[in-house]
This record gives C-alpha cells, structure tokens and sequence, in this order.
C-alpha cells in the first residue's frame, strides 16, 4: 500500500487538529537566539558568550515555575542574569537596551513559515476538522503574534496555557467537546507537542524546526500513534479525504 494510504488510515478517527505557534506556524528560536546573541555583547565585559548563555538558561529554569515561558518571562530573566552576572556592576543604560531588547520580541511579525497557509486553507476546506492553536507562553503576546501572522481565519480557537501538561490536552479536548483519541497534535517539540498526548493514546505529528531551545531537548523515540514530517507541507497529504459518510 502507498505509504501516504497508510497514514491516513492511522488518523481517521482524528475530530480536532491542534498546532503549535512558535516555531511550527512562524519562525520564534531564531528571534529569542538574535537576542541572546546581542544580549552576550552587551555583558562581553563580565565574561565569555557560553559563560553568559549558561547563566542564563540557569536563571530561566529556576524562573519557569514562577514566571512561565514568553517574551516577558525571558526579558525579567534578561536582567536578573545581567545583575547577578555582572555582581552589581552592569550599569542602568545597558539594563535599559537589554530591556528593550526583550521588548523588540513582542512586536516580531510572527511571519508564516513555507506553506503554513496553503496547508492551514487545505485542511479547512475539507470541513472534518475542528483546528485550534495550543500553545504555552504569555496570553496577550500569544494572541498578538496570531493576529500579526494573518493565519487567525483558519482556526476555531487559539488556547494559550502555562504549561503543555498532561492534564492541559485533556482539557482542550474537553473544551472542543471530544476526547484525546480524536486529537492530532502537530508541532515542533517532542517534549511539549509529541510526548504528553502520545502518553495519553492521542496522536502527533512532529515537524522539527532547525534550532531548538535548550528546554525543549529530550530523548525522541518512534511511536505507532506518531509521524515526522521534513515540513508541513505534507500534513495534508497524511489526512484522510473527506468523505459524506465520515461523522464529526
């Protein structure tokens, strides 16, 4: 059989299709890894880039729990790092521009990745999908980038949570009125997109985006309810055809 054929057999009991944002509909690790770079030339007087970047990512782990992901998270994570970092010595003009910096990442243009919208309007056409964004971070930012991105029309519901947990996926199935084996969850991150719904007996399809943040990195490993893809592109090709007799 065509391997497409057997793919679409694996998700044709899929009801709701849920996407992650950053870095599966538009480009965000580049953005955040530009300001880092920046930000390490700023602190070049207290130490080495690497010496920094680690300091940091030590400082936004400890955050996490506290502050959450997203832009504002990161940039108070962006001066607590710089302060300590520098003992106290950094001084309030370069504490403005590191803020500034985390500011410049609200108002990205969350532009579509290659053929996110052709491949957004093709599965909406075939009307069998509920699609909604799911993603984690900060509400307003996330809301934003939506908008900005243009891709608003093609989805039912955009959910923003804290964290992707177990528990939040059955709540967005709750939410849509279905249970997690009709969801198909595509994304970039294993940890965060892939794993807890594969867990839970839902589906997953994982397109890997050319950098990862150092958070988002686990062990990967195959799966029967879970395909990769090179780009999303193909995702639709993988769906069944629509068909009269098929009930939402």
């Amino acid at each position: 059989m065509p391997q497409d054929f057997l793919q679409s057999l694996l998700f044709n009991q899929i009801q709701l299709i849920a996407f992650d944002a950053d870095d599966t509909l538009w480009d965000n690790q580049s953005h955040f890894e530009d300001v880092e770079n920046k930000y390490c030339e700023i602190l070049s007087p207290y130490g080495h880039a690497t010496e920094v970047s680690a300091a940091l990512f030590n400082i936004e782990s400890i955050n996490m729990p506290l502050l959450g992901y997203g832009c504002k998270a990161f940039t108070i994570s962006l001066v607590e790092n710089a302060v300590k970092f520098s003992k106290g010595k950094i001084s309030a003009s370069d504490i403005l521009r590191i803020v500034e910096l985390g500011k410049e990442l609200l108002s990205l243009p969350a532009t579509p990745l290659p053929y996110v919208v052709d491949t957004l309007r093709a599965i909406r056409r075939m009307k069998q999908y509920k699609m909604a964004v799911f993603t984690k971070g900060e509400l307003l930012d996330q809301q934003n980038k939506l908008i900005r991105s243009g891709l608003t029309e093609y989805f039912d519901d955009i959910v923003v949570v804290a964290d992707k947990t177990r528990s939040e996926y059955l709540q967005l199935c709750h939410l849509f009125d279905t249970d997690i084996s009709h969801l198909l969850m595509v994304g970039n991150s294993f940890k965060s997109d892939v794993e807890p719904v594969l867990q839970l007996g839902g589906y997953a399809v994982h397109i890997p985006f050319h950098t990862t943040w150092q958070h988002e990195k686990t062990d990967e490993y195959e799966h029967p309810h879970l395909i990769r893809l090179e780009n999303i592109q193909h995702l639709a090709n993988i769906l069944p055809s629509p068909s009269p007799r098929r009930k939402r």
